[in-house]
């Protein structure tokens, strides 16, 4: 019996993901037909359906894959968990916002969060999917300023609730306005982001204080 090799599966996985992102960013997932991702991705259609049963799963693996950072191997589930267990909390929820933030400066990955927001409307289980990661984000941020409220390293008087959907508002802007503004420049504006959430959490803290 012919035994699968797990490692050469995910590569195999993560190939046909990368090659079939291309094609979503730039044509959307409605244009993309399977025909173009198999030619992208270099294999026969019944190749690829080996690894994936229809083009809907592709794309919501471009979205679901976590393969972990490559400078320490963490996935961002990882880097979320520890982040909420971080001692010095204002210090974890700037590394948090830079690592929410730092997919928006690859050139396809505003394309693709914007195309996955509208193919939400129509997919309940893409709907859920990103909905669930959203919400580890936001309630990994409202720890993090609840800690750093109760640490007296930000304003005590904001909700932190209130003020984790704001943050995440922030961050999501660099993804649409890097999508809507070619010359819009996500790795550039992020001191501007910031000095932002330094002066909206901190306020009276010196000017460019961390």
């Amino acid at each position: 019996m012919r035994t699968v090799d797990p490692a050469r599966h995910r590569a195999r996985r993560r190939h046909i993901v990368n090659a079939a992102a291309g094609l979503f960013a730039t044509k959307g997932f409605e244009r993309t037909t399977t025909a173009e991702i198999c030619k992208a991705a270099g294999m026969s259609a019944g190749n690829l359906f080996h690894y994936f049963p229809n083009k809907r799963a592709i794309f919501h693996a471009v979205f679901e894959d976590d393969e972990g950072d490559e400078r320490d191997g963490a996935t961002k589930a990882e880097r979320l968990a520890a982040a909420r267990a971080a001692d010095d909390p204002w210090a974890a929820l700037l590394d948090t916002v830079d690592l929410l933030a730092a997919p928006a400066a690859e050139p396809l990955v505003p394309a693709l969060v914007m195309e996955a927001m509208m193919q939400a409307y129509r997919d309940p289980e893409l709907d859920a999917l990103l909905s669930r990661d959203n919400d580890e984000e936001k309630s990994t941020v409202g720890t993090l300023l609840r800690n750093a409220a109760a640490a007296g390293q930000i304003d005590p008087a904001l909700d932190p609730d209130d003020a984790a959907a704001w943050v995440m508002a922030l961050v999501a802007a660099l993804y649409t306005s890097a999508a809507t503004d070619p010359s819009f420049d996500p790795a550039r504006q992020l001191p501007t982001l910031r000095l932002i959430l330094q002066r909206f959490l901190r306020p009276g803290s010196p000017q460019g204080a961390e």
